[in-house]
Order: C-alpha cells, then structure tokens, then sequence
C-alpha cells in the first residue's frame, strides 16, 4: 500500500487566503462576469435573444460555451474518485462517450441547425403530430428542465460545497448562498448572450488552474518522497510508485497492493479483463452499450439539452458542426491528464479517507469521500495560485450553474408555459418569466444537493434514469417509424426499471451497476421498438413537412421521400454524405483517442508507444480534415 509521509501540522487548519490571493479572486470574477453585464439590454429584447442569442453564434464562441460548461465543479473530483477507486481505467465511463459526441458531430449537428427551432424540445411538435407529439414536449419541459436539470445542478452545489468546506471550513449554507446569488442574478439578467461570453473566459481560467494545480501536487509527491523538489522529479517518482501498485474496491474502500493480476493496476489506460465485472462496468458496458443507449446530459445519443442549445444558437450550419467538433476535442483532450495527475498524486499523499480526514479536522466529516481528494490536494498550491484555483473553481461552478439556469428556463417558458398556459403573452412577459424561472431552478437545486452524498451515486442515478432511450433519439431522425409514442413509452418504461433496481438495492437484493444498465436498455428498448411497429403513427402530412424542411439522409425516409414525390438526389443536394460522414466520425475518434492517450504514454516515459499513437494521430487527423473540407464544399 502507498503510504504518505507525515502530514504537517502548519496545514491542518483551513486555508487562509492572502491579500494577493484575494485579489486574484476579485480580478477573476470581474474579468467573467462584468463583460455580461452588457448584454442584459440585448437579451431582454426577446426570447429569442435571451435563451437562443438570436441564432448568430459563431462557431468558436458555442464550443468554447460548450466545453466550459462541461467543466463544472464537480467534473475532476468526480474524475479522482474514479482515479482512486479504479485506476486511471476507470475514465473509460466517460471516455467512451467520444463516440456520441463525435456522432453528433458528423450526423446530427447540421439536422439540428436545419430543423430551424429555439430549443430542442420545440423539435417534437416538428417531427411529431397529434396530441401526444404537445404531451411529450410539455412533459419533457418539466421533467428535464426542473427535475434532471435541478439534479445536474445539485450534483455541482454538492461539489462546490465539498470544495469550500475542505479548504476553508464554510458550512453547506454559506456556499449556497454564495452561488446562488452569483449564477442567479447574472442568468436573469444577461441571458445566454452573457453566459457564452462568460463562458469564454471561464475555459481560460479554469484551464490555467487546473495545469497549476497538477504541477504543484507533483512538485508536493517530490517533496514527501524525498526526490527533489521539481514537478518533474514528482512525476518520475509518481510513475515508479505507482506503476507497481494496483487497486481492489473492497466493500466501498479502494485497496492499494503489488500488482498480482488480482486488481486493476493504477496507471493502466485498459481495464484488467481478468476482473470481469470490473471490467463490465468501467469499459465494456460504456464503450458497447452506454454511448448509445444511455442519455446523459452534455454526452445525448443525437445531440440534446445545451448542448442542441448551442448548435441552435449557431449562426449556420458549419457554425453548428465547427463548435460541436472543437468541443469535443477540447473536452476530451485538453482537460483530462491535469485531473488525472491531481488525482494520482492524491494517492500518495492521502491513500485513505482517515488522512484526509486527519488534515482537514474542521471539514464536515459527512461531506468527505473519496472525490473529496481533488479540493484537498489544493492545499499544496503557493500564495497567487491558491487565489486563481479559487477563481477558477468560481468559474467552474458558474459556467454550469449558468448554462443549466438559462437552459432550463427555456424549457419552463418557452415550452411549456408559453405553450400550454399562456400562449399570447408579450415577449418582456416570456423573458421576465424566465427569469423568475431562473431563481425557482436554483432553489430546487440547492434542496437537492443537500439530499445527494457524491458524485459517483449521482452518476450512476442518472445514467440508470436515462438508460435505453439513447438509440430511439439517434433513429428518430433517420427512421420515420420513431413516433411520439415511442419516446412515451421509452421514459416511463427506463424510469419504472430504475426505480425497480433502486428499490431492490434499498432492500439489499442489488445488482451490480452494469448489469443493471445492460438489463434496462434491453426492457426499455423492446418496449419502444415494439410501439414504434404497433403504436399509432405520426401523421404522413407531417412526416413530409418534415422531411422538406430537414432533409434527412439514409433509407430510413425513402417512403416519405416517394410519397412527397421527391427524388432521391434532393437529399443529395443536402450535403448529408453518409459514407463521409461515417469516415468523419471514425477519423474523429481516432484523433481524440490517439491524442488522449499518447499524452499519457509521454508523462508515463514510455516513448515508444506514446509516438505510435501520435503517429495514429496525425494520419487519423488529415483524413478528419478532408472530410471536413468536403463536407463544407
């Protein structure tokens, strides 16, 4: 086992922050926040400026929103706890949703823009017809935009209050309040024009923490390891420890021993197979079923939530595939290693949750776990940075808290309440409205923060929720059989067997998460399939205006095509190429993933490997840009 070396006593107590620190602190928040102050004027003109900026994004601006958006608070103490209790394998849970989001990149992100609506739930009443098509987009307005829309931003409040209790002892309430009255007040006023602006400096910032953060904790595992004082010295010290050390979870506590073959070693980028459900888990069930059966918000099966948001608040269509690909490859590259280094280096310093514990004795003892390791890693972090952490972590929990105030409440007003309830109102009315939705969304959020304990359960509670709805919205663009039915059935039937496994686990007959992951899909999966074939169908005339107005490839359309009396080269004139679109979306995930992990080869030292995968890279790249070039022409 790991041992660390023997904490002192100087850094027991909560940090202090200095005045430089605190300046830092105050110039960071000024430098994101005052620029959306302009936009407040802007965004009240209508809701189309205030949950959409009008539909004149441009492409650099909707990625860098959506990737800092993606960076919330809770995103690398999430990512430790995985470090922790799985080795660095265990990523795969997320990385495995590369291929989702380069999908929507090459097959949905254009269908987005075309379609031509504010929000993606104005899309049912599009694509579907009848009374049920108005059903699912007001149910859906409700169940996503306050209840799993609250729940994401509980996840980060959870994260947020961790962080501010770790290091500087503030109770639960001190921090809600804290962010709400940052986020609430600046989503109400500036809409999403101020939020993307916000975003945009954010992503710096947070990125510029996090690399600090890395650094100093290698230059911490040197120190208390004896081998210098240089980040580098950290980092050879942290490969040659480490690199002999696997991990077992027993019970719920990760253990640490030699590697024999029965655990999964730390640094390993692949999952031991010799744990099989291990294995099942963090690997097969996400890499084989969970990118396109499983919805989860930021990584939807066709493109969804704020992340449509984005590519519908694009100014055209290349806008709209030129963000979601720059996000993706920022999301999945830039970001991961400097969490992951944070995370390993806690290893050493903390390998179990009584060290923490004993270094931080004025923390709530009931906020620390094992993603607790991130924030207290960042004790390590000399006067100046402590003060940039802070302002990125600010930033971090503002960019999502942001994002999801204003998304949801586009879904509240536009889709529901001016839908259904008051349909004749002025737009002042509709913006005023949002943002009184704005503060609803944030005090919901803070309840449920305080009712959830880490962000593994909440991982885990939303990916069950979503499970098996995934597929039905990649093929209800390409298939005319999806009706409104089927998405119907497909969220009651995911959410009764998640609540089924849920209640088995309380009464102490629970499966294994994966297996449970792999029996939903199958049961909600049938269930809407089986609708799609014997359930009432969409109406032909709206199946055509559809198909006009979108413009769908592939044979899933080619009765409506015929029937419209449309010839095939119509949808040739698109641009849709399948087959090209189909080499982007390979060449993309060669890129994100040869480049991902050929950085991690580069820090573990082994060269060889590391130039064979930058070699994948760069040919997997030029094969990405051709196909980009031609998509574009």
């Amino acid at each position: 086992m790991v041992h660390s070396a023997v904490l002192n006593p100087a850094l027991l107590a909560s940090i202090k922050l200095t005045g430089i620190d605190w300046a830092i602190i105050i110039g960071s928040i000024l430098i994101c926040f005052v620029p959306a102050l302009f936009y407040g004027k802007k965004s009240s003109e209508s809701t189309s400026e205030f949950f959409a900026s009008g539909q004149s994004v441009p492409w650099w601006l909707a990625g860098l929103s959506m990737v800092a958006t993606t960076f919330s608070s809770d995103t690398p103490n999430w990512v430790t706890e995985q470090v922790r209790k799985f080795g660095v394998a265990g990523n795969w849970q997320w990385w495995a949703f590369v291929l989702t989001g380069v999908s929507t990149v090459f097959f949905f992100a254009r269908l987005w823009r075309r379609s031509g609506v504010m929000t993606d739930l104005e899309f049912y009443e599009l694509r579907y017809s009848g009374k049920a098509a108005s059903v699912v987009r007001g149910f859906r307005a409700v169940y996503l935009g306050l209840f799993f829309n609250c729940f994401i931003m509980g996840m980060v409040t959870l994260a947020a209050c961790k962080i501010a209790n770790i290091l500087f002892g503030m109770p639960y309430w001190q921090t809600i309040v804290i962010c709400g009255v940052l986020n609430v007040v600046f989503a109400a006023h500036s809409g999403l024009w101020g939020v993307l602006i916000i975003d945009m400096v954010q992503f710096f910032i947070k990125m510029t923490a996090v690399f600090a953060a890395a650094y100093f904790a290698l230059k911490e595992v040197a120190r208390r390891t004896g081998v210098g004082e240089t980040a580098f010295a950290g980092l050879q010290k942290l490969v040659e420890t480490l690199g002999t050390q696997q991990v077992k979870v027993e019970g719920h506590e990760p253990v640490m021993s030699a590697i024999d073959g029965t655990g999964q070693p730390i640094l390993n980028i692949m999952p031991n197979f010799d744990m099989w459900q291990l294995a099942l888990m963090i690997f097969i069930v996400p890499i084989a079923i969970g990118w396109w059966a499983n919805w989860y918000p930021g990584a939807e099966p066709g493109g969804g939530s704020y992340i449509a948001q984005r590519m519908l608040a694009s100014k055209s269509e290349k806008d709209s595939l030129g963000g979601t690909l720059f996000f993706n490859v920022a999301h999945y590259v830039l970001r991961p290693w400097p969490w992951i280094i944070t995370a390993l280096c806690s290893i050493i310093v903390y390998p179990d949750l009584a060290s923490i514990k004993e270094a931080f004795p004025n923390a709530d003892p009931k906020l620390i776990g094992h993603d607790s390791a991130f924030p207290a890693m960042l004790k390590f972090l000399p006067v100046g940075f402590m003060g940039l952490m802070v302002g990125g972590l600010i930033a971090a929990n503002s960019s999502t808290i942001l994002t999801h105030l204003n998304w949801g409440a586009s879904y509240l007003v536009h889709d529901f309440y001016r839908r259904f309830i008051n349909p004749t109102a002025s737009e002042k009315h509709y913006v005023n409205a949002g943002r009184f939705c704005t503060l609803l969304l944030y005090v919901v959020a803070a309840y449920l923060s305080t009712i959830l304990s880490s962000a593994q359960e909440a991982f885990e509670i939303l990916i069950s929720i979503g499970a098996g709805t995934g597929l039905l919205y990649m093929l209800r663009w390409f298939w005319w059989r999806i009706n409104a039915w089927c998405e119907v059935v497909a969220m009651i039937s995911s959410f009764l067997v998640s609540v089924t496994f849920f209640i088995m686990k309380k009464q102490g007959h629970g499966l294994p998460f994966a297996q449970t992951v792999i029996i939903s899909v199958a049961f909600t999966t049938i269930c809407w399939m089986l609708t799609a074939f014997f359930g009432p169908q969409t109406d032909r005339k709206t199946l055509i205006s559809f198909f006009k107005k979108v413009q769908p490839a592939g044979p899933g359309w080619d009765a409506v095509r015929r029937e419209a009396g449309l010839p095939e080269s119509t949808v040739k004139e698109s641009g849709d190429h399948m087959g090209l679109a189909t080499m982007g979306w390979i060449s993309g995930c060669a890129v994100i993933w040869s480049s991902l992990f050929a950085i991690g080869k580069f820090l573990y030292g082994e060269y060889s490997m590391a130039w064979i995968l930058t070699a994948i890279f760069v040919v997997s790249g030029l094969v990405l840009l051709r196909v980009i070039k031609k998509l574009w022409a």
